[in-house]
């Protein structure tokens, strides 16, 4: 699979698809705003009401900050400060509330190199080393890809969430790598946040990943949709769960090659749970390898790799998972996107091991 990026591009033989017209951009909150109920808004919550008014209006205000800003005081009904999100509106209510300018983001940029896929003015598009934590969080508070973005974004970063910093809508676990988007501007934020929501249900959104796992298939195809829930023991691990514990989580597999003891295969999300692939491939008998959380029991399973593949193995050193293809609809301009990147050098190291 070679690295590239195609933009818009349609199938061979078939006539190109009318180009979406633009979508009109969604604009930081300036001044005060004021709502009026209609009847249609009679009965809804607060904070419900305000996130539909401020979409149609294409005004960059999450629901998450709209309940914040009720929630501190910050908005009126009739000329009366409600703190209570969840307030039923009247036909006629008046709205008013007056969001302060975004704070800027309390970390520091860092120097650290990226891998720029594609970028403009409204998103990025990563591919993400492996050893790469995306988010700051206890124990990684600096060295991380948010630490990246904020120096190498500057100033044009999004403050849809009342602070100032990169839009990070989804993740990837530390030691994956592969392609990442991120928003840079307010209206990406929101967009490509819907989006990532929606999981490719209504809008378009792909995105598959290249796996190593043990094991044979008997299959060349299949589809595992297990819920996933924390581990009732483990509270750092997730497990397969029912529907009632857990959340729902669909991932489609596709065997690519059979490698003796072990398979290349691609994972196609349809959700997007933490560790999803990774728990799921374990759930019907095919761990990652490499994978110390979710293929421990495995282990044993190396001594039927060759010395080469063995030692590939141990220098991988992590789970075995590449981001390889991620799709989408441009939340601005309404372009489809679609990018490709191949394994990095470790993984391919194994693989062609596990070939020879």
């Amino acid at each position: 699979m070679n690295a590239k990026a195609k933009r818009g591009a349609s199938s061979r033989g078939a006539a190109p698809e009318p180009k979406a017209p633009p979508r009109p951009p969604l604009v930081q909150p300036s001044g005060p705003q004021v709502f009026e109920v209609g009847a249609s808004g009679a009965g809804e919550r607060l904070d419900r009401y305000l996130g539909q008014a401020a979409s149609v209006r294409r005004v960059a205000l999450s629901r998450t900050r709209l309940k914040a800003l009720i929630e501190a005081g910050e908005v009126t009904v009739d000329g009366q400060v409600v703190r209570d999100p969840a307030m039923r509106l009247g036909t006629g209510a008046r709205i008013a509330f007056e969001p302060p300018p975004p704070e800027h983001f309390p970390l520091i940029g860092e120097d650290l190199p990226l891998d720029v896929v594609y970028e403009d003015e409204h998103l990025i598009v990563i591919d993400k080393p492996a050893g790469l934590v995306v988010h700051p969080a206890p124990g990684h508070a600096q060295g991380t890809l948010v630490n990246a973005l904020v120096r190498h974004c500057g100033a044009s970063l999004s403050g849809v969430g009342g602070v100032r910093r990169p839009g990070i809508v989804h993740r990837l676990d530390k030691d994956t790598s592969g392609l990442l988007v991120v928003a840079k501007t307010d209206g990406a934020h929101l967009g490509l946040t819907l989006l990532f929501a929606d999981h490719g249900r209504t809008f378009s959104l792909e995105r598959e990943y290249l796996a190593l796992v043990w094991g044979g298939f008997d299959a060349t195809a299949g589809r595992v949709g297990v819920a996933i829930g924390r581990h009732p023991r483990h509270r750092e691990k997730m497990a397969v769960s029912t529907e009632e514990r857990g959340r729902h989580a669909v991932t489609h597999w596709r065997l690519i090659e059979s490698l003796g003891p072990a398979s290349l295969v691609a994972c196609r999300l349809e959700t997007g749970r933490t560790h999803q692939i990774r728990v799921h491939m374990a759930s019907i008998g095919h761990p990652l390898l490499g994978d110390s959380v979710y293929g421990a029991g495995y282990k044993t399973k190396a001594s039927q790799l060759s010395d080469g593949a063995r030692n590939a193995l141990a220098a991988l050193g992590r789970h075995a998972l590449h981001a390889a293809v991620l799709g989408f609809e441009h939340p601005i301009t309404g372009e489809a996107m679609r990018f490709e990147r191949s394994p990095p050098e470790d993984f391919s190291k194994l693989l062609n091991a596990l070939r020879a």
